[in-house]
């Protein structure tokens, strides 16, 4: 059986009715970088969402990986719930999506009490590589306005460091990968689109012209279908509201 665009979109719209679909101003998550990318086969099909940035509640800059495909790996195992029921509840809910999350900055001896960068830090170390810290000065090249000057807050050094370091940021292949079917091929990757604001009911990605033509290509696998006449969204700056709670 073929892949079908409807069902396609059909699944995403399920997933956003659950809160599992990526709500790119998400209150409790400051953005800083996105990306998107589509693999299938001839019956199968994934869409892997990254988004990378900061979670107060996570306490330190973290990469979400959203996978939505017709047939998953890698799920959860049944151990890291606490009892059958619960695992089971787990499958029922989320029958196309599974999530992950990874840290590519590593520790946090960097990050004060107050959300910010700890005054006299020098660096990081990002994917295993020491990243020097930015002056007060370079955000603002980087068109970056800090909240509480000369504090930094964490989420403007995860804005830098994205904005200097994307690839380092986002996911490496493996773990893109790591919950789809070995035998998929990727077919498109996008750094940007339009997204839709999902937070409001009535804007979902079966009345999204990107996803629908995303869906298309999913299942025909013709890149030249994707043809957006939307302008991307997925900038951090577009979403003012995200992080706000």
């Amino acid at each position: 059986m073929g892949i079908e665009a409807a069902n396609i979109l059909s699944v995403l719209d399920q997933c956003c009715d659950r809160y599992t679909f990526p709500m790119l101003d998400n209150g409790y998550f400051y953005l800083a970088a996105t990306r998107l990318s589509l693999h299938r086969t001839s019956t199968d099909w994934a869409m892997v969402f990254e988004v990378f940035g900061y979670s107060p509640r996570a306490g330190q800059p973290n990469l979400f990986i959203e996978t939505f495909a017709s047939t998953l790996c890698e799920r959860d195992i049944p151990e890291v719930y606490v009892n059958v029921d619960a695992y089971e509840k787990y499958l029922a809910n989320n029958p196309n999506n599974e999530f992950r999350a990874v840290y590519p900055i590593d520790g946090d001896d960097w990050i004060d009490d107050q959300e910010g960068v700890v005054k006299d830090a020098k660096e990081l170390v990002l994917r295993c590589q020491k990243f020097a810290i930015p002056s007060q000065d370079e955000y603002a090249e980087r068109g970056i306005t800090l909240e509480e000057p000369p504090h930094i807050k964490v989420y403007e050094l995860c804005r830098f460091v994205a904005d200097v370091a994307h690839d380092s940021v986002l996911a490496t292949t493996h773990e893109r990968r790591q919950c789809i079917l070995p035998e998929m091929v990727q077919i498109l990757q996008l750094e940007d689109w339009h997204h839709p604001n999902v937070k409001d009911s009535n804007d979902r990605p079966s009345g999204s012209e990107t996803f629908q033509q995303l869906a298309k290509v999913l299942a025909t696998g013709n890149v030249a279908l994707y043809k957006p006449s939307q302008l991307p969204n997925t900038h951090w700056r577009n979403w003012p509201e995200g992080g706000s709670l």
